[in-house]
């Protein structure tokens, strides 16, 4: 499918499979509304995919694999060739998420979207090598961030053909940090100080440098608030278009995908900005500890239930919520009703 008859196909969520979430919670023989946002994730889902029995049984990762041109200026505490080790180590489920990941019985499904090198994770969806450097031009063409979009719409689309029933999105990219503060300042009209972090560990000198480098970025390529695919071509990145193309493909092939931190954030923000429709089938998960995070929560009316102070990306935090989806659902399918006990059921106070 492509962007535009994804973007005509995304409805609201299904408001009937929802009040039936709703009244199966309530019939549950608990306090009303006592598992709080528990009870609110379960209905999400249900929402999202039509159906009040909620099915988490088949669950994996899309990690957005790719390297980013502004790396040049000095805005990272390592080189370009991280991103392809980590992105293999993904195969393996050698990274902090793949252990994550085996922990829950989800599996990951690593995607070239642009590394600067070739290695053992599929590259079909691969747009070029490595975006160009943002400070002295557009980080990509239009095309390309449509591509990419596109790209991540079609990954969601096939899991869906092989039985994934929930999605959580990852990345792997070197001076993603940097993007996603540039696209973050654009779309939130806020200053670079502002949504700008150390990312995976820079000095203070390190981010000075960070911060001048998206400055310079924004003003030469002087991208449109108010149009999100051009705030994509001109300082985003192929992970980052790639992602939201999953965001979007969640809410046209009714498949819940759970948001990361930072960079996972600012993706699911494009996606929301293209479509809004498309923020509703949107899960958060956890709070990133950098500094934009908690503002672009807010921008998007999201709250997520995990403050821990994670930064590390790959997708950890998306996979830290599947146990507490979990325990949920154990309680949503298992617990006695109120007629199993012969108990009378609480009712709302008016």
């Amino acid at each position: 499918m492509t962007l535009q008859e994804v973007i005509a196909k995304i409805k609201p969520l299904d408001q009937n499979a929802m009040d039936v979430a709703q009244k199966r919670w309530d019939s549950i023989a608990k306090p009303l509304h006592s598992l709080g946002k528990l009870e609110t994730l379960l209905i999400q889902i249900a929402g999202i995919t039509g159906n009040s029995e909620v099915d988490l049984s088949k669950r994996g990762l899309i990690a957005m694999c790719a390297d980013n041109g502004v790396v040049e200026e000095g805005v990272t505490q390592t080189g370009q060739e991280v991103t392809a080790i980590v992105a293999e180590n993904f195969l393996r489920y050698d990274t902090s998420v793949g252990v994550m990941c085996k922990q829950n019985h989800a599996e990951i499904f690593p995607v070239d979207m642009g590394m600067v090198t070739d290695t053992k994770v599929r590259i079909d969806h691969k747009i070029a090598y490595g975006t160009q450097n943002m400070t002295k031009g557009p980080a990509m063409t239009r095309e390309q961030a449509v591509k990419g979009l596109e790209a991540g719409i079609d990954m969601v689309r096939e899991l869906k053909e092989k039985g994934y029933k929930i999605l959580a999105t990852g990345e792997m990219g070197i001076g993603n940090t940097t993007t996603s503060s540039a696209v973050a300042s654009v779309l939130l009209k806020q200053p670079v100080e502002t949504m700008t972090g150390r990312g995976a560990g820079l000095t203070s000198e390190g981010l000075v440098r960070k911060i001048n480098a998206i400055k310079e970025a924004i003003k030469l390529n002087q991208p449109d608030p108010s149009d999100a695919v051009d705030v994509l071509a001109k300082v985003g990145g192929f992970d980052i278009a790639g992602m939201a193309g999953v965001f979007l493909g969640g809410a046209v092939y009714q498949v819940p995908v759970v948001m990361d931190g930072f960079i996972s954030c600012v993706s699911a923000l494009i996606a929301m900005e293209i479509c809004p429709v498309a923020g509703d089938y949107i899960i958060a998960s956890h709070v990133s500890k950098e500094p934009a995070a908690h503002l672009i929560l807010e921008h998007m009316n999201k709250e997520a239930i995990l403050h821990a102070d994670m930064c590390l990306g790959e997708g950890t935090g998306a996979v830290a919520l599947f146990p507490i989806l979990d325990l949920a659902a154990a309680v949503y399918h298992s617990m006695s009703t109120f007629d199993d006990i012969h108990v009378e059921q609480y009712e709302e106070q008016k």
